[in-house]
């Protein structure tokens, strides 16, 4: 015999499901809305929105600043599209703590890099964990690490789940790990991330986009909360 479920009970299933494994469009491609500049108010920045793409013009006017999500995110799949100009450098961070105890999202976040590898200055050229893809100044799956020429859409995802990170550029598997092991946090104390003590210590928190010395361009970015 079944048994016909209460509109109350029916309700807080179906919010239930919808609260996880949906997409989330974190970008609206029409203006910086659930966006700000770390550490800051809202304020005018180099960031724009321009034909649905999220923009950075280091000469336009504005204060320079890396812009993060309003929300913080714990498990989840962020997915989006990168350009950068010739040369170009960008990242996407990950678990951000926003204070102002730290100066900068690199020193909680764990960056994904966003580079033009083949135009890049030399010292990102000849250390792979600077490379596009990579968790920059960590570690890298070289072989994968295959950007397309500056000035074309490339697709990323970054994925964490329970512990494990990973980051995958135009398909391919660029980094992966359980940034809660001691083998990871061995390769941190290795790395130059080691002179800032707080990264990786915040398993969640907001997501940033990198405003460097070089225009970039980000669309169709995605959130799904696992």
């Amino acid at each position: 015999m079944y048994k016909l479920l209460s509109i109350p009970a029916l309700l807080l299933i179906i919010s239930a499901c919808s609260t996880h494994n949906t997409d989330e469009r974190i970008f609206n491609g029409k203006n910086l809305d659930g966006f700000h500049i770390y550490n800051q108010t809202k304020t005018n920045s180099k960031w724009k929105v321009s034909d649905g793409t999220l923009l950075c013009d280091p000469k336009s006017d504005g204060i320079f600043g890396d812009l993060v999500t309003d929300q913080e995110f714990e498990d989840f799949e962020l997915s989006f599209e990168w350009w950068v100009k010739k040369s170009g450098n960008s990242g996407v961070f990950i678990n951000v703590k926003e204070d102002t105890a730290f100066a900068a999202t690199f020193a909680t976040g764990l960056e994904m890099q966003l580079l033009d590898n083949a135009n890049a200055e030399h010292r990102h050229q000849i250390d792979s964990t600077h490379w596009a893809g990579c968790l920059y100044s960590v570690a890298c799956n070289a072989q994968n690490s295959k950007p397309k020429p500056y000035g074309q859409w490339n697709t990323a995802k970054i994925i964490q789940n329970k512990g494990i990170v990973s980051f995958w550029l135009n398909e391919k598997l660029t980094f992966q790990d359980d940034i809660n092991s001691t083998s990871f946090i061995e390769k941190v104390a290795k790395s130059n991330m080691k002179n800032y003590p707080a990264f990786n210590t915040f398993k969640s928190g907001k997501i940033a986009f990198q405003n460097h010395t070089d225009s970039v361009g980000f669309r169709n970015i995605r959130m799904k909360r696992l």
